[in-house]
């Protein structure tokens, strides 16, 4: 299998050892300025249970996935598309000029087969990541780490660890979805590339070519009238019922690798490791253990949080948690992610030296439950929001179900959303209330929110850029400050309910569109 991911280690252990690369130090008196970095979209074949598929790939001159930045160092990535098709790479979670953001908007299109774009801004440090945000690429592994190193990260000098997870189907996208949604996939293709460019032409071409023009329900509800084919829910009992996992994977991948063969990292007996996971999924969630270990989680989409210590750590799609971990002598530590409602599972192992790895079977012994804000809850900000009076609050009602599949903002669907309009200097804050039987994990573009209040209950919560709604009527208060002008996407990170609907707009007052 391929794998590219690298894992820098405490500089001790490296001259002990040489296990693998340092954290990158910049020379003393050294400035953070530097030649771009190459980041190159392409292709390549992965081998998974021992069979070949052919997805996409983002790396740098070095061969490795995604790019790590120095302390100081700008983002000056020079991205050169060598996929063989148009693409689009957003910087999930960092808060560039929107016209550097990644997102397919009029002003900012896709970047076609063998052109280059340049971008370069001010980083903020964290653990991030980085997808395509043209069509359903990123269900084709169109994705990458996007590691953000901080003064402070060189003083602890602790082993990092990236563990990055997804989902894994050998059928294209196109088919998934249009088994959701009861059409073609000529039709899904077809509906995706016409509205990649959210060309008001292109949706009215389309809307009238499809006939849904009269239904009120824009383009996500015209293409999820079909027949949903939900793959799995579960029974919360009184009645009811939860939706899990719409799409049965042909597998779930850990640093691109399956737990038939899975990635050994190699780390310090007794020492101390810093995992930095990342939910790079399009359509699932897991529970992540630590081989038996109490874990510290110290950040949250890159932000850092007072300690928190855990067994067990839910992630949902599109977020990060950074967990420190006391490496015991003399035994190899799997770090499995197990799927929500499931026992399926995938993970990595980390090896001190010496130790025999052990076989590890990719079923847990026990169904893992839904994915909830019990974490959500415990999680304080380091550094939370000047607390001031919001300038405006605004409810956004989240909506859909899976027959038919389509899934909505306000009862909007894109690509014909009501835009939210701010203004330059407010602090806003957004009710968001759950009332379909499905979890959302809610992100915005362009800003860090931090968590006001879970189901009602005031905290002050963790800032973050990706959350989680709880389903049937679970609600969540994000607060943040319109401080980066520009149009700005706000969605469901499940990209294929962001494909039926669930996606809108929030709008600069001034910017010209």
């Amino acid at each position: 299998m391929e794998n590219n991911h690298d894992h820098p280690t405490r500089r001790s252990f490296i001259a002990a050892a040489a296990a693998s690369s340092a954290i990158p130090l910049l020379p003393q008196g050294a400035s953070a300025a530097s030649a771009a970095k190459l980041l190159v979209a392409g292709s390549r074949t992965l081998e998974v249970n021992g069979l070949p598929a052919r997805v996409f790939r983002l790396t740098g001159s070095d061969g490795k996935s995604g790019i790590t930045l120095a302390p100081g160092e700008r983002f000056r990535v020079e991205l050169s598309n060598q996929a063989g098709t148009s693409t689009i790479i957003h910087w999930h979670g960092q808060l560039p000029p929107w016209k550097q953001d990644g997102f397919p908007w009029m002003e900012t299109p896709p970047i076609v087969p063998g052109a280059t774009k340049s971008y370069d801004y001010a980083p903020i440090p964290g653990t991030f990541w980085m997808h395509s945000h043209q069509g359903l690429q990123e269900q084709s592994l169109m994705t990458a780490p996007l590691i953000v190193h901080s003064a402070a990260d060189q003083r602890a000098d602790d082993q990092e660890v990236v563990m990055m997870l997804h989902d894994f189907s050998f059928r294209t996208p196109d088919e998934l979805l249009a088994d959701l949604t009861g059409q073609t996939p000529y039709a899904v293709h077809r509906m995706s590339r016409a509205v990649e460019n959210f060309s008001t032409n292109a949706v009215h071409k389309l809307n009238s070519d499809t006939d849904q023009t009269d239904t009120g329900m824009g383009m996500g509800m015209g293409m999820g009238m079909g027949m949903g084919m939900g793959m799995g829910s579960m029974n919360m009992g009184g009645g009811s019922a939860m939706d899990l996992n719409d799409i049965e994977y042909d597998a779930f991948l850990a640093n691109d690798r399956t737990l038939s063969d899975p990635e050994i990292v190699a780390v310090a007996s007794a020492g101390r490791v810093r995992l930095r996971i990342i939910n790079g999924s399009s359509s699932s969630q897991f529970w992540v253990g630590f081989g038996g270990l109490i874990g510290t989680v110290i950040a949250a989409d890159g932000h850092d949080v007072h300690p928190v210590r855990a067994a067990y750590v839910p992630i949902a799609i599109a977020q990060r948690l950074d967990v420190l971990i006391e490496i015991p002598p003399g035994k190899p530590i799997p770090v499995f992610a197990t799927l929500e409602g499931s026992r399926r599972r995938t993970g990595i192992v980390l090896a001190p030296p010496g130790v025999p790895i052990p076989r590890f079977t990719d079923v847990a012994p026990r169904v893992a439950p839904p994915v909830d804000n019990s974490l959500e809850m415990r999680l304080t900000a380091r550094q939370p929001l000047v607390p001031r009076p919001p300038d405006m609050v605004q409810r956004i009602v989240l909506s859909g179900r899976m027959k038919p599949y389509a899934w909505s903002l306000n009862g909007a669907y894109w690509p014909k959303p009501v835009p939210l309009m701010l203004t330059n200097g407010q602090r806003v804050e957004i009710e968001l209330i759950n009332h379909s039987m499905m979890a959302h994990p809610m992100h915005l573009h362009g800003h860090a929110f931090q968590v006001v209040a879970i189901n009602g209950t005031p905290v002050t919560g963790a800032v973050r850029d990706t959350v989680l709604v709880s389903p049937m009527m679970g609600s969540i208060r994000i607060a943040f400050d319109a401080d980066n002008p520009g149009r700005w996407a706000f969605h469901c990170h499940n990209l294929y309910h962001m494909m039926t609907g669930m996606m809108t707009e929030f709008r600069y007052h001034g910017v010209t569109v």
